[in-house]
Parts: C-alpha cells; structure tokens; sequence
C-alpha cells in the first residue's frame, strides 16, 4: 500500500458523505462511548475519530496515532453474513497495519467503566510495545516522558 494511503490512515473520500450520515446517526452505544470515553482527547489524551472512512470501509472510532479501529456491533453483526464479511474487513484493516477492537452494544450500555479500563490495557499495551513515531510525547533520558505542545 502506498506511503500517502497509510499516512493519512488509508481515508477514503468517496466514502465521506456516508460517514457524515452515519456520524449523525449512532447507536445509543456509539453515542456513549463517544461522549464519555473518547470525544476531547478524554481516552489516555488520544484522539479518535469517529466514523472514519478507512481504506473500503467506515470505522466506527479510529486513532491514528496508535493505528487503532474501535468497533461497535449491534445485533446486526450475530447474522453468519454479517459476520463473514466482519472477518474479512478485520482482515483487510489488520493487513494494512490497524489493530481493531470490537464491543457489543450491550457491553458498551452496562459495562462502559470495563470497556473502558480494557481500553487503557490496550493503549498502555500498545504504548510499550510499539515504536510510534506519531505519539505525542518522547521518552526523556531519564525516562519521564516529556510531551509535544
């Protein structure tokens, strides 16, 4: 894949206006954790899009920082179909270098401080195990971590 395309986190034009769409339309659950997990930076000062146009596809919430997809399946995503083509889009994603983690509906609407401390594992999982040239901050010499402003 072509260093523009992965720079800019494969985004995909052509699927913009449906993106717009759906972003005016989110699930109860979308809306949830959007509003008190990731709008603002609140998640680990990380920025995440909402419903963005990657690659073929629309994301749910995306961090190009730390090249991570949230997923947010409803009841629509139990159908085999569903399913089949979840797998493939994971595949395709997971082949251009994002790392994708998905929640049900219901674990998001009665569990959203779990979600959210799998979350922050996740981060600090990536964090540690990932040279990331787009973080924020840098490791100082004595080891505190000093952040770009």
């Amino acid at each position: 894949m072509n260093d523009k395309i992965l720079n800019n986190c494969g985004y995909n034009k052509k699927l913009q206006p449906l993106a717009a769409k759906l972003r005016k339309s989110m699930t109860k659950a979308e809306a949830c954790l959007w509003k008190y997990v990731l709008k603002g930076k609140q998640l680990k000062g990380y920025q995440f899009r909402r419903q963005r146009p990657t690659l073929h596809y629309i994301a749910d919430f995306l961090c190009k920082d730390l090249m991570l997809i949230i997923e947010i399946d409803g009841i629509t995503h139990d159908d085999e179909e569903t399913v089949v083509k979840d797998r493939q889009r994971e595949n395709g994603l997971k082949a251009a270098g994002f790392k994708i983690v998905r929640f049900t509906d219901e674990e998001v609407l009665k569990n959203l401080a779990g979600v959210t401390d799998h979350l922050e594992l996740l981060i600090d999982k990536i964090e540690t195990s990932t040279p990331n040239p787009r973080q924020r901050g840098t490791i100082a010499v004595d080891g505190s971590r000093q952040f770009n402003r």
